[in-house]
């Protein structure tokens, strides 16, 4: 076991495999896609990286299923467990990095009556999906799944708000 420096990915992983029980990396991925990926997306690469270095850690252990691809799967150790727990009762708080790239675009001097059309209907179509989501699944969530669905909602609506102001000026100059 060696003393390693856990980051969000490594959570992230810890999470997903505590919460299947058992998975194999490409388990990981797909739960993590499937569930946390709208605000919080792995790349495939990194899942791979992160169980190795969690497994050398002592976090997680593996064990080969024999047979057919003789995969990879995982489970939390005590170690894991421990160190899963720790983070999730530490009410630390990390300012939030908003990585859209239209407003990064916007920023450098893109035209926003071509880039707010695009946006604007963009932001729509996930705000409808994690209504529907909500509507179809809601009451399977635990509290905090229905938290972060609901920031999803209200994110989405935030940037349709913010993407109709964006053009609302665009249209007023082309008139």
């Amino acid at each position: 076991m060696s003393e390693i420096r856990l980051t969000t990915p490594s959570f992230l992983v810890l999470g997903v495999i505590d919460q299947l029980g058992e998975a194999s990396p490409y388990d990981v991925k797909v739960e993590a896609g499937r569930t946390v990926g709208p605000f919080w997306s792995v790349p495939h690469a990194q899942v791979y990286a992160q169980c190795d270095r969690l497994l050398e850690a002592g976090l997680i252990a593996e064990v080969r299923r024999e047979g057919g691809r003789n995969r990879r799967v995982m489970r939390l150790t005590d170690a894991g467990r421990e160190a899963l727990a720790g983070w999730l009762a530490d009410p630390a708080f990390v300012p939030v990095e908003a990585r859209e790239r239209g407003i990064l675009k916007l920023w450098f001097g893109a035209r926003p009556q071509e880039l707010a059309p695009v946006q604007l209907a963009e932001h729509r179509r996930t705000l409808a999906e994690y209504e529907e989501l909500a509507e179809s699944v809601g009451e399977l969530l635990t509290g905090g799944q229905r938290g972060a669905l609901e920031f999803g909602i209200r994110y989405e609506q935030m940037m349709v708000d913010f993407w109709r102001w964006v053009e609302a000026p665009a249209e007023a100059a082309d008139e």
